[in-house]
């Protein structure tokens, strides 16, 4: 994947900066969520640290009083960490919270059932002034404190990111801040060596506090919350709408695209929310929302009345049973199980029998409230029914079923019959949650349901029929609009290096090292100055003619210009370098240059892309420009120069591994 796109410094102080975050005091009810779950996340980090400091005394000590007490501090300190847990697993059930007012306010038949949404990681404060300043000083050679407004712009930044708005604008506020962290890293991170500060945060589901010096920690965890702000996004809308509906599939696809990304492009992860197994149960539970809000478009858009209409109902009703008992399946591992919250356990489970009631349900209604078809027909009814059920249902053939009133009200009432069961099911299961209990939306929406599939069994139940109900076949799952993983589209929101007074950062970054900046005097000779020069920001140094004025003054191939005359050209283009040479006169010009170590010699200069720059005899070649022009070859949404994992043991470890993006240019020791 492409970095952001490098700007000249003309174009700094336009984006960025002026967002900011929510109000963290404006007591909504979502802020009022979030603080509570920052006030837990801090009693666990302190519980925690408790708990480490008993368990390392009663290891240590031999005294058998010591260790009674420790023990009995310890069973006190694990007995509060569970309740604070469970407050935490509570907090993380409050699904009603990020629902649509307007819920409330419909029709029993028209209330959706609520979505699952993710809360925010929290993250400490960050005091990232000293480090910075520190490595300014020591490897560019600059006053650290002449970039204190950029440090303090930054930092501003990652404060606001902290509490985004549930909205556009607080996506676009995680992807700014995602997009400068590529310039932090490429700035401040260099391969060999650590900053020396630690990124702090807290697991989403359990609070449980885990911190790590590596950058990317900070990367996947921004990206986790772009995820969940897509969630609460998704959960917000008013799906009795379409363009509600729309948006509520748009922000899910897109939360599952930021899971997906994360889980295909980290590794290592030291908290347990951002482990392979919990990304891809995320990854499914969004898909399994996408296809439940695809079934909600349906039933906006289909006839009711139409017998086709109800049959593609109750397929796509079908499908959103079966992705959600994959996720079910996928909560009850091993390895998630004890982790996911128990209402989204049960909450899924609960989904995946009412959805298949509802299937069995629509079936029936096409049956039974729709007439037998016309000649004209009956061909497109055949075929349609051919594919409708797993397995063709005993008697009559389908000609004889689709076209005899009878035949048809008898598998209606089988296939209301199993909608009945689930439905029951569905409540009994709903039952054993004392969350989901206090769920009024999902009460409700059980109840009407189950009340509307007995009242139509009472309706097509006949006093004198004797024949005994034969078991509905399973429904085919089939649906018309297949979820879509959306990956994150990071080029969406354009920024500025915020420390782009350093230069360039194919020359100035954390990576390269160069000696130190050399100042040299040159005359013009009768030949010029003896020197050809090429490429652009910063122009480079591409020959030496020797015995010429610049090869007496010290200047080598390979050495980049950086000033003239006092006059910072490390963003300057060719033609500008150029023109400030030729404007010198008899008295000659100062010019400001740097080696990079290791390019002294001139086989490591770079010279691909180089074009002969047209009415001069002197080399061009923008490397920059190169690696823009490389950039609007690709898709826009590649922006980080990481490659895809690579293939590795399935096992994950957490235990002192750092948590690294799977790419050269991303491992971090």
């Amino acid at each position: 994947m492409m970095p952001p796109e490098e700007e000249s410094p003309a174009g700094h102080g336009e984006r960025g900066s002026t967002r900011k975050g929510c109000d963290p005091f404006a007591q909504t009810q979502r802020s009022k969520l979030q603080h509570r779950r920052a006030r837990i996340n801090q009693q666990i980090n302190k519980e925690m640290r408790m708990r480490a400091g008993a368990e390392n005394l009663f290891r240590a000590t031999s005294n058998h009083k010591v260790k009674e007490t420790v023990a009995l501090e310890l069973s006190y300190v694990n007995s509060n960490l569970q309740l604070l847990k469970e407050e935490l697993e509570e907090l993380n059930s409050s699904m009603d919270v990020y629902q649509n007012d307007r819920f409330l306010s419909h029709s029993s038949e028209s209330i959706s059932v609520p979505m699952i949404p993710l809360g925010l990681k929290e993250t400490k404060e960050l005091d990232l002034l000293v480090p910075l300043k520190d490595f300014i000083n020591e490897h560019y050679g600059e006053e650290g404190v002449l970039f204190e407004k950029e440090i303090k712009e930054f930092m501003e930044l990652r404060q606001a990111m902290r509490t985004p708005s549930r909205n556009e604008a607080g996506l676009e506020l995680l992807m700014e801040y995602y997009n400068q962290l590529y310039f932090l890293d490429s700035r401040f991170f260099p391969p060999t060596k650590t900053l020396g500060v630690f990124f702090h945060w807290y697991d989403s589901l359990t609070g449980v506090p885990s911190h790590q010096r590596a950058l990317a920690f900070e990367k996947g965890s921004v990206l986790f919350n772009l995820g969940a702000l897509h969630t609460q996004i998704g959960a917000r809308q008013d799906r009795a709408s379409l363009p509600g509906l729309n948006q509520a599939i748009d922000a899910f696809q897109k939360a599952a695209g930021a899971f997906n990304y994360l889980k295909e492009n980290f590794s290592n992860a030291p908290s347990l929310d951002m482990s392979m197994a919990s990304l891809t149960m995320l990854v499914r539970l969004m898909v399994a929302q996408v296809q439940e809000c695809v079934f909600e478009k349906m039933t906006l858009l289909r006839a009711q009345n139409d017998f086709l209409a109800r049959l593609q109902l109750a397929q796509e009703a079908a499908r959103v049973e079966d992705v959600y008992s994959l996720v079910h399946q996928t909560m009850s591992q091993p390895h998630v199980k004890d982790y996911v919250p128990f209402s989204w356990t049960t909450m899924v489970q609960v989904k995946s029998e009412h959805f298949k009631a509802l299937s069995h349900y629509f079936a029936a209604i096409a049956l039974c409230d729709c007439p037998a078809p016309s000649d004209a027909e009956l061909l497109e009814q055949e075929k349609a029914f051919l594919q409708f059920h797993v397995t063709m249902p005993e008697g009559p053939s389908l000609r004889v079923l689709l076209q005899d009133p009878e035949e048809r009200r008898k598998l209606g009432k089988a296939h209301l019959r199993k909608a009945i069961m689930k439905h029951e099911e569905a409540m009994r299961i709903h039952s054993l949650c004392k969350i989901l209990r206090k769920m009024d939306i999902l009460q409700e929406v059980l109840s009407f349901t189950h009340k509307r599939s007995l009242s139509k069994y009472s309706e097509i139940d006949h006093e004198e029929d004797f024949f005994e109900t034969g078991e509905a076949p399973d429904i085919h799952p089939k649906t018309h609009q297949k979820p879509e993983i959306k990956s994150p589209n990071f080029s969406q929101v354009k920024v500025t290096d915020l420390f782009h007074r350093l230069g360039p950062l194919s020359v100035f970054s954390a990576k390269n090292k160069w000696y130190p900046a050399r100042r040299v005097h040159l005359m013009r000779g009768e030949n010029g100055f003896g020197f050809t020069l090429r490429g652009d920001s910063p122009v480079l140094i591409a020959g030496v003619i020797p015995g010429g004025c610049a090869a007496e003054a010290g200047l080598k191939e390979g050495d980049y210009i950086i000033s003239v005359n006092g006059k910072d050209c490390r963003w300057s283009k060719h033609a500008e370098v150029v023109q400030l040479l030729k404007s010198t006169g008899k008295e000659g010009v100062d010019i400001g240059v740097i080696t990079l170590q290791g390019s002294e010699c001139p086989k490591a200069v770079d010279r691909k892309g180089a074009v002969m720059s047209s009415g001069s005899g002197m080399l061009k070649s923008n490397k920059e420009n190169s690696r823009k022009s490389l950039m609007n070859s690709k898709s826009a949404s590649t922006l980080l120069v990481w490659s895809k994992r690579s293939k590795r043991s399935k096992k994950s470890t957490y235990s002192g591994v750092p948590f690294t993006s799977v790419g050269d240019n991303e491992a971090m020791e």
